[in-house]
């Protein structure tokens, strides 16, 4: 029975095959065809047709309130930016300072800042450190001085005047800040043949000051300048 439903099918096929190609037409069978002229004028004629423009939207009523209409100009026009001119802060000035100076110095100084504006300058308190000194001496007389002199260029010692009433006649062989510094000083000068020479302190820790200007503007600049003869020589630098 399948077989034969097969065999249908295949022949149904087949005859389908045929009749849509056209291979039965002599038998009279065959699928209708249109002739070209005929399908022609099945066709939408084109002088007939017309293209019919999109309608234009509705124009959108601006009904701007009173409100919103005296707003809108300000909302157009950019934010103003114009900056407003700042008065610049007055500089407060440099921080200068000077010293160390000795009672007699800072006397002068005194005096001689006394035309400066009231509270542009003060003398603050400080000590100045004693120094201790390599000496030799005191000699008997000048005959002595110079032969120790000669001796001390012989193993090339430098030396000077010590600078004090008290040790004249003597020799200055090195000038130190502090006790302990001298003493390496002196031992040093030993190795190099040196035998009678001491350390002393040149002057004990005295009081200082120190001239300080801690808001020096261009105004006032021209003022400290007329200070420099009373500086005792020390230069004005930052302050630390």
């Amino acid at each position: 029975m399948l077989r034969f439903l097969v065999l249908v099918l295949l022949l149904a096929n087949a005859g389908y095959y045929a009749w849509s190609q056209g291979l039965l037409q002599s038998w009279g069978l065959a699928p209708a065809q249109q002739a070209e002229p005929q399908r022609l004028q099945q066709q939408i004629q084109p002088e007939a047709l017309r293209i019919v423009g999109a309608k234009a939207p509705p124009p959108v009523a601006a009904t701007v309130s009173g409100t919103e209409a005296a707003e809108s100009p300000a909302a157009a026009e950019p934010a103003s930016t114009a900056s407003v001119p700042v008065a610049a802060a007055p500089s407060a000035g440099e921080c200068l300072q000077a010293g160390v100076f000795d009672e007699e110095q800072a006397d002068a100084l005194r005096r001689a800042a006394a035309a400066l504006p009231q509270g542009s300058w003060s003398l603050q308190r400080t000590t100045i450190a004693g120094r201790w000194m390599v000496y030799m001496g005191r000699f008997a007389d000048g005959d002595a001085l110079a032969k120790k002199r000669a001796e001390l260029r012989e193993i090339g010692v430098p030396f000077d005047r010590p600078n004090n009433a008290s040790l004249e006649p003597g020799l200055s062989l090195g000038r130190f800040s502090t006790e302990d510094a001298a003493q390496r000083g002196l031992s040093n000068l030993a190795a190099k043949g040196v035998r009678t020479a001491r350390v002393v302190q040149e002057r004990p820790d005295a009081p200082g000051f120190i001239l300080r200007l801690p808001a020096v503007d261009e105004a006032l600049r021209a003022q400290v300048e007329a200070l420099r003869p009373a500086l005792a020589g020390k230069t004005l630098r930052p302050c630390v």
